[in-house]
C-alpha cells in the first residue's frame, strides 16, 4: 500500500486522491460513515469516533489518524472496546499515521481523518 498524505483535506493512496475521512479494512477503502456518531457533536465541538460507527476491529492494531492538527474527538467506549477485543489502538496526527501504516500494514485497520 503507497500512501501519501497530501494537504489538509486529501489522501492518496495507491495513486487513488480521497477527499473524505477513510476507514482501512483489511486493504480495502471506504469512506468513514459518521452518521451515528453525530449526535455527540454537540458534547464534544466536533463529529467523535464512537462504537455506533463500522470500525475494522478484526485486527492486531488499529491506528486511528486524528487530522492534520490531531483534532478528531475518540470517545471512551472506543478505548474501552479495543481493551476488551485486545487490539492495540494508535492515535496520532494523520500524517504520522499514513507513514505508520504505510510503513507496517499487515495485521493493521486504520481510520483517517482528513481535516482539521
Amino acid at each position: 500500500m503507497h500512501i501519501n498524505y497530501t494537504t489538509f483535506g486529501e489522501i492518496e493512496i495507491n495513486g487513488i486522491c480521497y477527499t473524505h475521512d477513510i476507514v482501512i479494512d483489511d486493504g480495502k477503502i471506504l469512506k468513514r460513515n459518521k452518521k451515528n456518531s453525530r449526535a455527540l457533536k454537540g458534547r464534544y465541538a466536533h463529529t467523535p469516533l464512537t462504537t455506533t460507527e463500522n470500525i475494522p476491529w478484526d485486527c492486531h492494531t488499529l491506528i486511528i489518524g486524528t487530522g492534520m492538527y490531531g483534532s478528531l474527538p475518540v470517545s471512551e467506549d472506543v478505548h474501552r472496546l479495543a481493551e476488551q477485543k485486545q487490539v492495540q489502538l494508535r492515535l496520532l496526527k494523520t500524517g504520522a499515521a499514513a507513514e505508520l501504516l504505510a510503513r507496517d500494514p499487515a495485521k493493521t485497520n486504520a481510520i483517517l481523518h482528513l481535516t482539521c
